[in-house]
């Protein structure tokens, strides 16, 4: 995720989805999170008085946000365009860390939360999912997708990208990812009419 030359709180947010993306949400602590953003430990603290969650709360809103508007305007030229765009941008995350960074929104997902409670992160990630799905769904029914199909498609592309970034950073190689934009266009193509 790159990093905004904002407000210092942004530098912050931004800074803890890098973390997170690369070590995970337990790995990732207040004070590391401030000196990656460049910003005075108590500015983060000031910003973010709840602590860790809120923090990890907001990063997550902000991948989801900045994944979300480049969907939106890629799906403008069809389904196809926003899953090359998808992948593509998630391809180029892998690339330029070196195989060092995945998603903060599934970094987020994937680790056990540190009550019984479900953490406002947990639920910030759902959302996110959600609203990717939608994105995806709405723009395969604009081409053709009967409603349920296209619910049913885009939860796969996005379970399939999620778990592609992934296995790219494990076996430090984008081929993951090439055979899944295959197949998932061939899907998308089949199902749009």
């Amino acid at each position: 995720m790159t990093q905004p030359s904002g407000t210092a709180r942004e530098r912050i947010v931004a800074g803890a989805a890098d973390m997170i993306s690369r070590r995970g949400l337990n790995a990732t602590s207040i004070r590391e999170t401030a000196k990656h953003a460049r910003a005075p430990l108590g500015s983060t603290y000031h910003y973010f008085p709840e602590g860790k969650q809120q923090l990890a709360t907001e990063a997550v809103r902000y991948t989801g946000d900045l994944i979300a508007r480049s969907l939106r305007k890629e799906l403008e030229a069809g389904p196809v365009a926003g899953l090359r765009a998808f992948l593509g941008l998630w391809r180029k995350i892998v690339v330029d860390t070196d195989f060092r960074a995945g998603c903060p929104v599934l970094a987020v997902s994937i680790e056990e939360p540190p009550t019984d409670e479900t953490p406002a992160a947990l639920l910030a990630a759902a959302d996110v999912f959600e609203e990717w799905e939608s994105l995806l769904a709405a723009s395969l029914r604009d081409h053709g997708a009967e409603p349920e199909e296209a619910a049913q498609l885009a939860t796969l592309i996005v379970a399939a990208v999620e778990g592609t970034v992934a296995m790219c950073r494990a076996k430090r190689s984008t081929q993951p990812l090439d055979r899944t934009a295959e197949q998932l266009q061939a899907l998308i193509l089949r199902t749009c009419r």
